[in-house]
């Protein structure tokens, strides 16, 4: 019941400190519910809603695997080829230069891409000032500004990742996909996008720059305070990414700090801004039957299997209480949690937004609730 989700999110937020939460249900190729708690902004006191625009963090890869699965339909990439072959440089592992690095690798994070330490300094205020694919030659590329051949790759072969080795999960491999969807393409990844499926499914709010969307809409994005985080500011205050006019004498331990609205060159990972409202349409799409497609059912049902290496393609399973498995992804950046899922056996989908980071066990507990309770509404 509706009333049963309210008090769960409620106390959530409460128990947390969260500012606000969006959420949203599907059923049936359309969005049957969805309601906003809390704060978009706290100060201006702006109500959290549906209509709500965010930063999605990585459930944005969704999009990414989308597009070059629309690729793959067309017959314009190979899943298996050495991508290689797509780019003006090669895209080699040097602890492993025989081993092909492929678009099925990237794709379920079994490259041996890693995310190095100056793929981590990229975050900063307002839309990246570097290009997709120059950010990322200078990282692959030996050579490149960034290119570091210990920290920028794991020392796995590609494709083969065994139960005792790190994980291979990679941020940078979803933004090489994106720059491959502008190599085959010969369309900037933001257009692509907007031309093949945000445009097509009504997403007219949706984009993935900062000047992209109406910034009145985006809610403010608030990070947890702490006095690790303190003693970063007090070396450069920029890398919080404080929201414009904050001051670090502001901030406390254990409070909020709002943040500015940032970017990063290797957007297509984690840059979608869009509301649980327009997202709800892009969820319905992967199990709307005899309603939009973005891509075949046999391709969905291929992604979601488990034969790419023991691993889906971009989607994650999930099992909750009562044995019900989901398909999903879930998103974490500076001051937002996300997630978005639709369950196997009937295609409901569910997606939870969080203007908020440490937020304890609050998405885990709500995604379990709305897929309880979605019979019900």
């Amino acid at each position: 019941m509706r009333s049963s989700i309210d008090a769960v999110i409620e106390g959530k937020l409460k128990e947390f400190s969260i500012p606000g939460s969006a959420v949203g249900i599907v059923q049936d190729g359309k969005l049957v519910w969805a309601n906003g708690y809390g704060w978009a902004d706290v100060k201006r006191k702006v109500p959290m809603t549906p209509k709500t625009i965010m930063n999605i963090g990585s459930v944005s890869k969704t999009i990414t695997a989308t597009a070059v699965m629309q690729l793959w339909e067309r017959g314009l990439i190979d899943l298996d080829t050495d991508i290689s072959r797509y780019f003006p440089y090669q895209v080699v592992n040097p602890k492993h230069p025989s081993m092909a690095i492929t678009a099925r690798r990237l794709l379920n994070h079994r490259s041996s891409i890693r995310d190095g330490k100056s793929y981590w300094g990229t975050y900063a205020c307002g839309d990246p000032t570097t290009a997709l694919g120059d950010w990322l030659e200078a990282y692959l590329k030996p050579g490149g500004a960034y290119y570091d051949a210990d920290d920028n790759f794991h020392g796995w072969v590609p494709g083969i990742l065994e139960p005792d080795q790190t994980g291979g999960y990679c941020n940078v491999a979803y933004g090489l996909l994106g720059h491959l969807v502008e190599c085959v393409t010969g369309t900037r990844f933001t257009d692509y996008c907007a031309d093949h499926i945000f445009t097509p499914l009504g997403m007219n709010s949706t984009g993935w720059y900062v000047r992209d969307i109406n910034v009145d809409r985006h809610a403010v994005l608030y990070g947890r305070v702490t006095k690790e985080k303190l003693d970063k500011g007090r070396q450069s205050f920029s890398s919080l990414l404080p929201a414009p006019g904050l001051t670090i004498d502001e901030l406390t331990p254990g409070g909020r700090m709002p943040h500015c609205l940032y970017g990063y060159p290797t957007y297509p990972e984690g840059l979608a801004r869009t509301s649980v409202e327009e997202l709800s349409l892009f969820l319905a799409t992967y199990r709307n039957r005899g309603g939009i497609q973005l891509l075949k059912e046999s391709t969905i049902n291929l992604m979601i299997s488990e034969v790419h290496d023991g691993r889906p393609l971009c989607w994650h399973k999930l099992i909750l209480a009562n044995g019900d498995v989901i398909w999903g992804h879930a998103g974490s950046d500076p001051g937002i949690r996300t997630h978005m899922g639709f369950r196997e056996k009937d295609g409901t989908g569910a997606i939870v937004y969080f203007n908020g980071d440490d937020i304890g066990d609050s998405r885990e507990v709500i995604i379990e609730s709305l897929f309880c309770n979605a019979a019900t509404l």
